[in-house]
């Protein structure tokens, strides 16, 4: 060994002075000072910056937390030197004690997302598989029990070491607060702030006995399946449409512009005509826009077939129909003659299918007694009765 490598290892073997660090990854949450063989010499300065703290462990036990600010090690100022206990040999001699820097700042790019997809129970889509992402700032809010439970005696612990642990537990209580905040899929982009705090919360209930604290949680995506998307796309399409008679007419006065700027004249107007009142009546008939109540033609244009309900679960039957497709029950049809014709009519109908008569019992004007079939005078009070 020649006399330089001796001098350098004296030099070495020398307590430490002077205990401070200088961060400059920018990602390291716990930084463990090189102490040689642990040995602190009394009455050295220890400096704690902001956004810092150290943690003083002795015989696996955290001793003391100094807060930022500077420090001499001894036996007159110093609170770590009444947590130690008693000397071995007493104030003046070095002590042993491990000194670890913990960065309290707020480590603002951390992010989360869903690996696989959330099943939900949605009032409008039913069952969907939404995914999410976002970001949160993350801090070390009590240094003691973070080394006490995540970090260890690890000599330099980053946040990449809990990154995955962190995200799987935001991940959990994300779907979690999701499902029990119950928001429709459609209004999920309205609540983004709310459900950030709402997790934040909930997340924090979890971090704190690690020591760590969750400064702001971010939404900052909830997508939901393609196939789901495009249906919502198309939903959106037909009610921009609006009436289906307007863009009947619309389709139909393209097509008259169309024709008048071609050269082909008369050919060209009848095909625009045609197209455009073509596919005017298709969306008519998708709108249920060309039967009475609302109900969409057949296609060919066939007239609906009658039917008849069941007077016991109301399903609609066939008009011939004796027996009840749905439940089975029997169904009855009652005839009533026409008060006009005599031709045999469904009770309750408003008109008579043969002669068009109304099927309302006529009325006396002087007392409103109710008059039979063909009466020319009142029963009740004598009224002339004015002929239909």
């Amino acid at each position: 060994m020649s006399i330089f490598d001796k001098v350098k290892e004296e030099a070495l073997n020398q307590f430490i002075e002077v205990i401070e660090w200088l961060d400059d990854t920018g990602n390291t949450l716990v930084y463990r000072f090189p102490v040689k063989g642990q040995e602190i010499k009394n009455g050295a300065q220890l400096i704690v910056r902001e956004s810092q703290a150290a943690v003083f462990v002795h015989e696996g036990q955290v001793a003391d937390v100094f807060t930022p600010g500077k420090y001499e090690i001894d036996g007159g100022n110093t609170p770590i030197l009444t947590k130690l206990g008693a000397w071995k040999y007493g104030f003046n001699s070095p002590f042993k004690s491990e000194v670890y820097f913990v960065n309290t700042k707020q480590f603002s790019d951390m992010k989360w997302g869903t690996s696989n997809p959330i099943m939900l129970r949605d009032a409008d889509f039913g069952i969907v598989r939404l995914r999410a992402f976002g970001g949160y700032s993350l801090r070390v809010a009590d240094p003691a029990a973070f080394i006490r439970e995540i970090a260890g005696t690890n000599a330099q612990f980053q946040t990449e070491d809990i990154e995955g642990q962190l995200k799987r537990s935001v991940v959990t209580e994300f779907s979690d607060a999701l499902g029990e905040l119950k928001i429709p899929a459609l209004d999920l982009a309205s609540q983004y702030k709310e459900l950030g705090e709402k997790i934040r919360g909930v997340i924090n209930q979890d971090f704190s006995s690690w020591g760590l604290e969750v400064v702001k949680f971010y939404v900052e995506n909830i997508s939901l399946p393609e196939e789901v998307e495009a249906a919502m796309d198309k939903r959106a399409s037909m009610g921009a449409l609006g009436d289906a008679q307007k863009y009947m007419q619309f389709q139909a006065a393209d097509a008259l512009r169309d024709a008048a700027q071609n050269e082909g004249g008369g050919a060209g107007l009848g095909a625009g005509l045609g197209a455009g009142f073509a596919v005017g009546g298709q969306m008519a008939n998708a709108f249920g826009m060309n039967q009475p109540g609302g109900q969409a033609a057949p296609a060919g244009g066939a007239p609906v077939a009658a039917t008849v309900a069941c007077p016991e679960c109301g399903k609609p039957n066939a008009a011939a129909a004796k027996f009840c497709a749905e439940c089975g029950a029997k169904i009855e049809v009652v005839k009533v003659p026409c008060i006009k014709c005599g031709a045999q009519l469904r009770e309750g109908a408003k008109f008579c299918s043969e002669c068009g008569s109304s099927q309302e019992k006529q009325k006396c004007t002087g007392c409103q007694q109710e008059l039979a079939p063909g009466a020319k005078f009142c029963p009740e009070c004598g009224t002339k009765v004015a002929e239909a």
